[in-house]
């Protein structure tokens, strides 16, 4: 290898502030952001407590068997509403086709509204 003088500069490496890259800044919006996201990690544990579940287990089952079929029972009772609405305006305006995916929209309204009886029915 060749040997340096004093004075010359090693021209194979280069000036240790060419090789850094600026530090990305972050924006105004982007600080909101992550102060959001810190203060909700810092929420989830810090927060967080053990939850012990009283009483008897199958109630806890049965009141969530309930909402589920009476969320069930109010999107049948919306469908069996747009299915009269259908047929109305299907009679209004004469339109066999209009006609028969209305009264296909009245049965499955129906059918979604009256589901948990029907699942008794079948159960029984």
């Amino acid at each position: 290898m060749k040997k340096l003088l004093a004075g010359e500069k090693n021209r194979t490496k280069k000036n240790a502030t060419e090789k850094m890259t600026p530090p990305m800044l972050m924006g105004r919006k982007q600080k909101k952001w992550m102060g959001l996201y810190m203060t909700l990690v810092l929420i989830a544990t810090v927060g967080a407590t053990t939850v012990f579940a009283a009483g008897d287990p199958l109630s806890v089952i049965n009141n969530l068997s309930t909402f589920i079929f009476s969320l069930i029972r109010a999107i049948g009772l919306i469908l069996l509403g747009f299915g009269v609405v259908q047929v109305g305006l299907s009679l209004k305006s004469h339109d066999p086709s209009q006609r028969a995916n209305g009264f296909l929209t009245l049965a499955g309204g129906v059918i979604i509204t009256f589901a948990k009886e029907i699942l008794d029915l079948i159960m029984a």
